[in-house]
This record gives C-alpha cells, sequence and structure tokens, in this order.
C-alpha cells in the first residue's frame, strides 16, 4: 500500500490509499518564551513525545536577557525538532499571545494528528503506545476530531495534586490536522472557526501538569507573568505591591498525594527539588497568609464538594460531542 502525492499545502494530511493505520503520521508541537528563566520544564515536555512524533514544530519568541529556552530545546540534538520564531505581542493580545503562538507551530505542522504539550505538561512513557494506537485506530473515523487527555495538576511539590473544582479534569492534546482548527485564547484548547467545538474521542492517556511546580519564588515571578497578560503589567505590578517576594503554596496536607510514577523525563529535575523546606503540611495557629488559593475559597471548596458527592464534573468543558469509540 502506498501513499498518494503528497498535497501542497504542508498542514494537509495526507491521502491514504485505503486509510492503512501503519503509515499514521504525528506532529508534536509547542511554544515558548522565558521558559527556562520560569523553571518550565520545556526540555522533558519536548523529550516525552519524541517517541511517538515525525516532527516536533516549537514556536519560540526571544524573552527576557539572559533566557537559555533555545538553547536548551537545541541541545536535545533531535533533527526532528525545528524552531521557528515569532514575535510575542503581548500589548496588542494580552493572554491571546499565548494563542498566537501555538498557531504559529500548529500551522509548520505536516502530520495527520497534531499532539500538543504546553512547556509544563509532560507525557508518561507508559501512555505513549496507547496515544499511536488510538491515533492509528482512528484516523479514518472523520467523526474524531481530536483527544482529550486526563490530567494531574500537581501544586507545590511532586507529591500532592489539585482535584477539585477549577482545576480542569480533561482537555484536548490532539487535534486533526487539515480542519483549521485553531488554538484560542490562552490556548488552554483548540476550536473550529467561529468557535464552534470539537467533537473528541478519550485517549486514555494523561498530562502530568507541571505548571505549580516551582522554587516558591520562581512561583511567584510566573504567577505575576501570568497573571500580567490578562490584567496588564500595571495593575499586577500594583497588586502586588504588598506581596511576599515568595510564593506561599499554603498547607498541602489538604491536597491529596500521588501514589503514582511520574514520567521517566522528569527523574533528574523531581532529583533536583530544593525547596521542600519552604512547603508544610499543616498551618501552625494563627496563621495569616496574603492570599488564599483558589481551591481553599469557599465558592470553590462548595462545588468540589457537590462533585465528590455526585460524581458530576462542574467544570467548564472546551469539547463538543464526546464520540465513544
Amino acid at each position: 500500500m502506498t501513499l498518494a502525492a503528497r498535497p501542497a499545502d504542508p498542514r494537509a494530511p495526507v491521502e491514504r490509499s485505503g486509510g492503512d493505520p501503519a503509515i499514521v503520521r504525528i506532529s508534536g508541537f509547542s511554544f515558548a518564551r522565558n521558559a527556562v528563566k520560569l523553571y518550565y520544564p520545556i526540555r522533558e515536555a519536548i523529550l516525552s513525545v519524541l517517541p511517538i512524533v515525525d516532527e516536533f514544530v516549537l514556536a519560540w519568541a526571544p524573552g527576557d536577557a539572559g533566557d537559555e529556552t533555545r538553547d536548551v530545546v537545541e541541545a536535545i540534538g533531535d533533527p526532528r525538532i525545528r524552531i521557528v520564531e515569532g514575535r510575542w505581542e503581548e500589548e496588542r493580545l494580552g493572554a491571546r499571545a499565548y494563542s498566537e503562538m501555538t498557531n504559529l507551530a500548529l500551522d509548520e505542522c505536516s502530520g495527520d494528528w497534531c499532539l500538543y504539550v504546553q512547556a509544563d505538561e509532560v507525557v508518561h512513557e507508559e501512555d505513549l503506545p496507547l496515544i499511536k494506537a488510538r491515533c492509528q485506530q482512528l484516523l479514518g473515523d472523520r467523526r474524531v476530531e481530536g483527544f482529550l487527555f486526563d490530567y494531574l495538576h500537581f501544586f507545590g511539590d511532586y507529591d500532592h495534586y489539585q482535584p477539585g473544582h477549577g482545576w480542569y479534569r480533561m482537555e484536548i492534546r490532539i487535534i486533526r490536522n487539515g480542519l483549521d482548527i485553531r488554538s484560542v485564547r490562552d490556548a488552554q484548547s483548540f476550536r473550529h472557526p467561529g468557535q464552534r467545538r470539537l467533537a473528541v474521542a478519550w485517549s486514555g492517556a494523561r498530562i502530568f501538569h507541571y505548571g505549580w511546580v516551582r522554587p516558591p519564588r520562581l512561583m511567584q515571578d510566573k504567577d505575576k507573568e501570568f497573571l500580567a497578560h490578562r490584567r496588564g503589567r500595571t495593575a499586577i505590578e500594583a497588586a502586588y505591591r504588598e506581596a511576599p517576594a515568595e510564593m506561599d503554596y499554603g498547607p498541602l496536607g489538604r491536597l491529596p498525594v500521588y501514589r503514582g510514577t511520574h514520567p521517566a523525563v522528569m527523574r533528574e529535575r523531581i532529583a533536583e527539588m530544593d525547596w521542600k523546606d519552604k512547603l508544610r503540611e499543616e498551618d501552625p495557629p494563627g496563621t495569616r497568609r496574603w492570599q488564599l488559593h483558589k481551591d481553599e475559597r469557599r465558592k470553590y471548596r462548595l462545588l468540589s464538594a457537590i462533585e465528590r458527592w455526585t460524581g458530576l464534573d462542574l467544570n467548564h468543558k472546551n469539547y463538543g460531542r464526546l464520540i465513544k469509540v
């Protein structure tokens, strides 16, 4: 069985004779700016998916002086990795700068499926065969426009995670190429033109999200950077004027403990963790903090309790029809 001639548009999927699943192509893609400076595991994110992708496209925007993101990615030394340079237009776009950079990488992808990992998201090696098999299995099922991944949101360290309301349980991380699907808003998810949601299938795989696992000083810096893209730098600098220099994660004893294994590519980074002495399981009596985290606020505690009691997921869902195949 042979491939048909490749279309002129590199984004268009190759027509298959008979839909042979053995020749499915997967493109990995992401974006980054100041990733190393802000302690994003960008190297681990890319390495985690390289075994199953035919190419990996990174949209990179120059960041602050001294940031080594591009150097770190180039040092991986894999010929499948391609870096495209973009412009970070925060003043014009605000949080939409994330989706604009994501789409810059997506537009360079040539695979049948496009696998997205953000710079703080890592895939477990145990899940890679399942992902590849699902992409092969459903290549010819045009109803399926993307795949959902389950999320583990780690918080404070590599032991505790956030399971409650406001921490999305599933998100789209693979999309079918050639359908003009776009990353939207702050690049959390994907939509068709006109904001129509994608019809998706479950991948059966997990995303290990480490966006809230950093040294407390860098966590505070990242939090300010993240919010500045949404509310403006002037407003955030004013709001944080009286804030402590380091993030206070609060009492981690309020969160469940993860008992499974982490992706193997994270082993070295986990071993290098050096802020355990700044974490605690409980608050001493009379502790007062600058701010509570989302999961500690009354509204979210109530919604989380309702979800536990009912088994419902009350979080906003970015996907449309869930196809059970």
